[in-house]
């Protein structure tokens, strides 16, 4: 995985992370935070869906 960026200053501490990565070969993936449980999905269009 190789990142470009056109400046220097818009690099942040703010973690990137790949969704093909996170979702695997299913598109799905489950995210806790809490106490709450959303699922991630990529769907046919290729976009991000987050739901409770």
């Amino acid at each position: 995985m190789t990142f470009q960026f056109s400046d220097s200053s818009s690099i942040t501490s703010t973690p990137v992370h790949d969704a093909d990565l996170l979702t695997g070969t299913n598109g799905l993936a489950h995210i806790r935070l809490n106490d709450q449980l959303y699922t991630l999905r990529i769907t046919r269009a290729g976009k991000l869906i987050l739901t409770k």
